[in-house]
């Protein structure tokens, strides 16, 4: 059996206190007789309510600092509301009220594009107002957005004809060009990171099964598929950057509470959230240490805004 120091390199630690650690450290404290370890323990807590309930939103920002435009309470909204990290103020429309579309800036510079039932218009904020700017080249709903107002990818989505899409396009602040497809077509996917460096998990991809995990990444040029989610899902939440995400919510095809966090190479299950739901803001607002979830439907549309924060502490590994 291989000892601890030929699989990591190095000798656990003996003291006789706990260590200033580092997050990984593991470490034998003689005076306890307990072996411990320093871990980063993610939770979900309760924000600020949403003035208008709703899911199918765009999103844009940070968990601070966020915008929630568009969406459906029913019907189609233009509804745009803006975050401070503690309540909700509703701000200037969309132009085009729609659901099922995507976002991607921050909360004084956002794009908004696609929705339902499958528009290309896209629409520029500049905190005070919306301005319609060049369509996409292929309209769809259900598409994931990430990236700035002035780079962004429009990644994957739905039309009535063909159905699931492999889509990608690049919006440069002037134009949409079309880039390398997706391996796999899908509508409903997290998407997060930059519009040279992303990554796209999860979706529907239709037939059967429909439902997927299936994670690709983006290096600017190409998609890669890499490890699969734990959990398969659509209509997904997503926040963070290429090396490090955050997935949450979504439908399988029931309502999903589920949270994964990747760390470049793998997902791994962790604090789920509060309250189980699907179509939350595309374009999840935040990092994957501090997230913001916004909306949904739970059944019902939801106003519910939940936070998700890293805490680190000293556990004691437990041997059952």
């Amino acid at each position: 059996m291989a000892t601890y120091k030929e699989i990591h390199g190095v000798k656990v630690q003996y003291r006789d206190s706990d260590a200033t650690a580092i997050e990984g450290d593991v470490w034998y404290n003689s005076s306890t007789g307990k072996l411990k370890m320093y871990a980063s323990l993610g939770s979900w807590a309760t924000g600020g309510a949403l003035t208008t309930a709703r899911a199918s939103s765009g999103g844009a920002g940070t968990q601070t600092a966020a915008l929630a435009f568009g969406g459906s309470t029913g019907s189609d909204v233009g509804i745009n509301e803006g975050y401070d990290g503690s309540s909700w103020t509703e701000l200037a429309d969309l132009t085009t009220a729609r659901q099922q579309l995507a976002g991607s800036g921050t909360q004084t510079a956002a794009l908004a594009f696609g929705g339902s039932p499958a528009l290309g218009i896209a629409e520029s904020w500049d905190n005070s107002s919306w301005t319609e700017v060049g369509d996409l080249n292929t309209g769809r709903r259900y598409l994931g957005g990430l990236g700035t107002q002035t780079a962004t990818l429009a990644v994957g989505g739905y039309a009535p004809s063909p159905g699931p899409m492999d889509e990608n396009e690049s919006w440069n602040g002037t134009a949409w060009t079309e880039l390398a497809d997706l391996n796999t077509g899908r509508y409903g996917p997290g998407v997060v990171g930059t519009s040279t460096a992303a990554i796209a998990f999860g979706g529907n991809k239709g037939g059967s099964p429909a439902f997927t995990g299936e994670t690709e990444t983006w290096d600017g040029s190409s998609w890669t598929e890499v490890a699969d989610l734990n959990t398969i899902r659509a209509e997904i939440g997503g926040a963070g950057i290429q090396s490090a995400a955050l997935a949450f919510g979504g439908t399988l095809p029931a309502v999903s509470a589920t949270t994964e966090y990747w760390d470049g190479s793998s997902w791994t299950e962790v604090g789920d959230l509060a309250t189980a739901r699907k179509r939350l803001a595309v374009g999840g607002a935040g990092s994957a240490t501090l997230a913001l979830a916004i909306g949904g439907n739970t059944g019902s549309v939801s106003a519910l805004a939940e936070e998700w924060s890293f805490s680190a502490s000293v556990e004691t590994v437990a041997f059952d």
